[in-house]
């Protein structure tokens, strides 16, 4: 986050409600408004019809079979090095789903090498969380991009990308809106936590650790195979012994565990088929769903992850060079035959991001101009 302090008196002032800004509204599928915040760079109205030039800014987080990622709009930004590195990119990514009918680009065959789905249900949080390892440069991340956080704060309070919105059908069978959320992309592998509303939503959808990674903000299995799990709520993240751990810190403590899992179903690959949004039914055909060979266990899985986030980039291999363009084959298969390491990417793995984060304070659109004018006025 760079210095308030550089800034002039009347951002400063502007800027520190923004800081801590919520969103207020709450959406419905198949009602939502073109846009939904100031600046947006994409829409939110995206329709049923899958394209890789879309500009869809809605991600769903439904399953293994059935999730969407951030990802850049196209391989170069007016930011930084030019390059489409997380960090450049961050309040205009959009939206990259496994399953056609969101009206989304479609994660394309081959991307997903693992990836592990668990939703948790308990009385103090309830969240969905994908993790997992791939080779994102399908998605039109450059090679070598350690990447960074997105979440739907940012320093200025209009979130990045400016104007997501995350829904799933995960608790109940319909959709939801969960307006905390928070993500981690990089060229080789990803991970996504949705929270359903409550009091305990913002703690466990952390988004102030944003150059500490996966294994410390969203703790989950980076390891070969698909699955569907249930899990238990885990320790809220960045919390030791009821102290908030602070970024920047002269030491860094050791990750929270992943979270321990259970009834897990298995599948072979993911992706392919079709939602219906249409006639608002949260199904997915199943004529054409290419996951297959399922199978379901009881076990639980409690792995512990003791490294500590500071010294935990290594160093891995996607196994596939970059691309230039997003290719528009249909994402049918995603399987695990080039499986990257299960290390999820941290300290040094999002240093892109903590030095291009949240940078332009002042694009968020007419109305924090017309704020901006206004505390000058009050100061003149």
């Amino acid at each position: 986050m760079r210095s308030m302090a550089k800034l002039p008196l009347a951002l400063t002032l502007l800027a520190l409600p923004l800081a801590s800004a919520q969103y207020t509204a709450t959406y419905t599928v198949g009602d939502l408004p073109n846009t939904s915040q100031q600046g947006q760079s994409g829409t939110n109205n995206c329709g049923t019809t899958d394209s890789q030039t879309s500009e869809c800014q809605n991600v769903f987080l439904n399953s293994v079979n059935d999730f969407c990622l951030w990802g850049p709009p196209s391989n170069h930004s007016d930011e930084g090095n030019g390059s489409a590195d997380i960090g450049n990119v961050e309040q205009v990514v959009v939206s990259y789903c496994l399953k056609d009918g969101y009206g989304t680009r479609l994660i394309p065959d081959g991307t997903i090498s693992s990836a592990h789905f668990v939703k948790v249900v308990s009385e103090n949080v309830s969240y969905v969380q994908v993790s997992g390892t791939g080779d994102m440069t399908k998605i039109l991340i450059p090679e070598g991009d350690w990447g960074g956080e997105l979440d739907p704060h940012s320093w200025t309070g209009l979130g990045n990308p400016q104007g997501g919105l995350v829904f799933t059908n995960a608790f109940t069978g319909q959709y939801e809106q969960t307006h905390e959320w928070t993500s981690f992309m990089s060229y080789v592998d990803f991970c996504f936590r949705a929270c359903q509303d409550g009091p305990n939503a913002p703690g466990y959808c952390e988004h102030i650790y944003d150059t500490l990674g996966c294994s410390f903000t969203i703790p989950g299995s980076e390891g070969p195979g698909f699955d569907d799990c249930l899990g238990d709520p885990g320790a809220q993240p960045g919390v030791y012994g009821g102290t908030t751990f602070t970024q920047g810190a002269p030491s860094t403590p050791a990750a929270h565990p992943d979270i321990a899992t259970s009834q897990c179903t298995t599948y072979s690959s993911v992706g392919g088929g079709s939602v219906d949004l249409a006639s608002g039914s949260p199904t997915s055909s199943s004529s054409t769903t290419s996951a297959s060979a399922a199978s379901t266990t009881s076990s639980t899985s409690s792995a512990s992850m003791s490294m500590s986030t500071s010294s935990a980039a290594s160093s891995r291999s996607s196994g596939s060079s970059a691309m230039a363009t997003a290719t528009t084959s249909r994402a049918s298969t995603n399987s695990g035959s080039s499986n990257a390491s299960g290390s999820s990417s941290s300290a040094s793995a999002s240093a892109s991001h903590s030095g291009a984060a949240d940078r332009n304070m002042v694009t968020g659109g007419s109305a924090l101009v017309a704020g901006v004018a206004a505390v000058m006025a009050m100061i003149l």
